[in-house]
């Protein structure tokens, strides 16, 4: 009896894996809280995007997404650690262009492949913005290239280091406009634009949110902003595409993470927790006030896509410039 009751159990199993009926591992996902490692200190922007973030996919999964910062080594000691984890979305990455897309390509030794991770979220991009000061006479970019080619390489413009995303962006735009300019390091952005305003640079390309209080006191002018469209924060200033180099694009992005492996119906929950709150409007204009651009939630392959153009771009100029951070 007991023989004849087990063959017909593993009979109705068959016939129900056959017809894909059978419940996955994961159908109960989530049954306890989620880790969110954001491989930054807390109180920056990037932590705050982390955390709202982490508190809305809270609402939508029913479960506590709870923030670990593990911050160090341009992000790589956070990301080295969700690569060795377990791929079960119970603990996920705030992935980012640093982590996904330039350390892989900088370092020689970063501790993770970036095949050990799937990008599931394009969360926020942050795009840059073109500043120079009022000792140099151009107020667009077409302008500004004009004055540096007459200038004969005599111009400097800042970043705040050797491989940070400022710097590849100006490079990037340095190739683009066709001009010459010395990159001067600095420690931080303070320094940097200290250099700017006091013209010991003539350029320097930075996150909105730094330069923007210099921009509004007219103290620096915006050329243009390095992003797909202009930002709420700055209306009147062009893209570096409007301004007659369509085919720029420059922006450092943040969003999610999982190990490789994680299971696609996982993978569907998260990213379909994410998108409701990407989609929020409170969240966007919370975000959007601070000069980063929220974005509208993308297919896989649209942000397979995207990653791979993000690289493509970047790649190009770290070749170029035969950047090392080893």
């Amino acid at each position: 009896m007991y023989r004849r009751t087990a063959m017909l159990a593993a009979s109705a199993l068959g016939l129900a894996v056959a017809a894909g009926v059978v419940p996955t591992a994961h159908a109960a996902y989530p049954e306890r809280p989620i880790k969110l490692v954001v491989p930054y200190t807390p109180g920056g922007s990037t932590d705050q995007f982390g955390r709202a973030l982490a508190e809305g996919m809270s609402r939508e999964l029913k479960q506590p997404v709870v923030v670990e910062n593990r911050p160090g080594a341009n992000t790589m000691v956070g990301t080295q650690s969700v690569s060795r984890a377990q791929p079960d979305g119970y603990t996920i990455l705030m992935g980012t262009s640093a982590s996904m897309v330039l350390n892989p390509m900088l370092y020689k030794k970063p501790g993770y492949d970036p095949k050990d991770f799937k990008v599931i979220t394009i969360g926020i991009e942050v795009p840059l913005v073109v500043v120079t000061n009022n000792q140099v006479p151009a107020g667009n970019t077409r302008d500004f290239a004009g004055y540096a080619k007459a200038a004969g390489g005599k111009l400097n413009y800042a970043s705040v280091g050797l491989g940070n995303p400022l710097q590849l962006a100006t490079e990037m735009l340095k190739s683009e406009l066709g001009v010459d300019i010395t990159h001067v390091p600095y420690n931080g952005s303070a320094p940097a634009l200290s250099a700017l305003l006091a013209n010991d640079v003539q350029l320097m390309v930075d996150v909105v949110s730094t330069s923007l209080p210099h921009i509004k006191a007219g103290k620096l002018k915006a050329l243009a902003v390095t992003g797909r469209s202009r930002l709420d924060v700055l209306p009147n200033v062009p893209t570096v595409a409007e301004s007659g180099y369509p085919n720029f694009h420059a922006a450092t992005w943040f969003g999610l993470a999982v190990p490789a492996q994680t299971p696609a119906d996982v993978v569907g929950k998260l990213q379909a927790a994410a998108a409701r709150v990407l989609v929020d409007p409170q969240f966007r204009n919370t975000f959007g006030a601070l000069g980063l651009v929220v974005q509208a939630p993308r297919t896989q392959a649209e942000i397979d896509r995207y990653v791979t153009a993000d690289r493509e771009s970047w790649g190009k100029v770290i070749r170029a410039n035969h950047i090392s951070l080893d």
